[in-house]
Order: C-alpha cells, then structure tokens, then sequence
C-alpha cells in the first residue's frame, strides 16, 4: 500500500501501526525529507510525533532497515540508505 508523507497513524485501519509507519517513513524518504546518509529522527520523537510506543516504532525501523531503506549505526542513531539508482551501486551503508 502507498502512503502519503504526511498520513497519520490510523487506529481502526486494517494495517496495523507499525506497517503504517513503516509506509509513512518510506514516502518521507522518498520524498527527499532527509537526505541519504543522514539521520532520521529519533525513536522518542517519532514516537511522540506519531503517539506510538516505542516497540511500534523499532519495529517500523526494523522493517525498513530489513528492506535496505534505513540503516542504523550503534549508539549514533538510524540514517537514509542510498537506494538503488542513486550513485554508482546500493552498497550497504555502513
């Protein structure tokens, strides 16, 4: 399902929280709003931007991280992936 950047969190959608978010957060990537190699924001202020818990939230992470969009350093935070087509190859960021 395609989501809109800035679509808020549905309570009684059929998709549970976390795959929207996931959704939410793969279209504010696509979008441009924080450029590759960049950080994201953090997990406390997504949850208290999306009124998530935190699980709901490392879970979305999670998601994406598996599908090569975010990747995330220890102790620094989760960033922009490089995507496929955009610079020589969509190596793994890290």
């Amino acid at each position: 399902m395609d989501y809109n950047p800035d679509a808020k969190i549905v309570r009684d959608a059929p998709e549970p929280p976390y795959e929207q978010l996931a959704g939410i957060l793969r279209a504010r990537v696509a979008r441009g709003d924080w450029a590759v190699r960049r950080p994201i924001p953090s997990e406390s202020r997504l949850c208290d931007e999306y009124e998530l818990s935190r699980p709901t939230v490392r879970r979305s992470i999670a998601s994406l991280v598996n599908d090569g969009v975010l990747f995330v350093v220890p102790q620094r935070g989760t960033y922009v992936a490089e995507q496929a087509g955009e610079g020589e190859s969509a190596k793994q960021n890290l």
